[in-house]
C-alpha cells in the first residue's frame, strides 16, 4: 500500500494526527479528503477514502460492516445572536431554551417546547447566519460551531443534551496492517508499541 486516504469531517481537525504518520511513514503518502457528513460513509463504500474520520452515528453495518473506534466527545452548544439571552450565561439547559425557534434539527432529536416555524433545509454555516439575525438558534457540536463562528454570535454548552461522538471508522472487508498502524497514531500509541489497547 503506497498511499493512505482519510477522509475527515467538518470541525474535525485531523493535522497532528498526520504530522505523526508522516514522520513514522514516509514511504505511504497520506491523503486527506474533506468530506460532508452526508457523505461520510459513501466515501468507504465507493473506495473514495481507505479511512473516515467521521461524526457519530454512522451505519456500522450496510452495505458492509465497519471498525469503529470513538476518539473523543465533542460538548452540545447552542449558537444566538450576541444580543440572545444566552450570551449572558456561562452554559444553557433546554428548559432555558424551551421558547426559542430551532432553525436546523438537533442531533438528538430534541425540541424547543414552542411551536416552531418550518425553516428551509440548510447547511450548518446557513444555520449560524440566520441565528445570528435574531430569527432564532442552532444547536451544533461544538467544534461546527468554532468552524462558523461570526462576531454577531456567541456559543454556549447545552450542559444537558448528549455529546457528539468522532471517531476513525473503515470497511472490516479492508482491514490491514496500514490502517491499524492508522488507529495507533490517532490513539496516540508509539511506533514501538502493540495493538494491544
Amino acid at each position: 500500500m503506497d498511499r493512505l486516504r482519510v477522509a475527515f469531517v467538518p470541525g474535525v481537525t485531523p493535522d497532528k494526527w498526520a504530522r505523526v504518520w508522516r514522520e513514522r511513514h514516509p514511504d505511504i503518502r497520506l491523503e486527506l479528503l474533506p468530506v460532508e457528513e452526508e457523505q461520510q460513509r459513501a466515501v468507504l463504500d465507493d473506495g473514495t477514502a481507505d479511512l473516515v474520520l467521521a461524526r457519530l452515528p454512522v451505519d456500522r453495518e450496510r452495505p458492509t460492516p465497519l471498525h469503529c473506534v470513538v476518539l473523543y466527545e465533542e460538548l452540545p452548544v447552542v449558537v444566538a445572536s450576541t444580543e440572545h439571552f444566552v450570551a449572558a450565561a456561562d452554559e444553557v439547559t433546554t428548559d432555558d431554551l424551551g421558547d426559542e425557534q430551532l432553525v436546523l434539527p438537533e442531533r438528538s432529536g430534541w425540541r424547543p417546547t414552542a411551536d416552531q416555524l418550518t425553516f428551509p433545509p440548510m447547511t450548518a454555516k446557513e444555520a449560524v447566519e440566520v441565528a445570528a439575525a435574531g430569527t432564532g438558534v442552532v444547536v451544533l457540536p461544538m467544534a461546527i460551531a468554532r468552524l462558523h463562528h461570526r462576531k454577531d454570535t456567541v456559543h454556549r454548552p447545552v450542559a444537558d443534551l448528549p455529546a457528539t461522538q468522532v471517531a476513525l471508522v473503515w470497511r472490516k472487508d479492508d482491514d490491514g496492517p496500514v490502517h491499524q498502524d492508522f488507529v495507533g497514531v490517532t490513539r496516540g500509541r508509539r511506533a514501538s508499541s502493540g495493538r494491544g489497547g
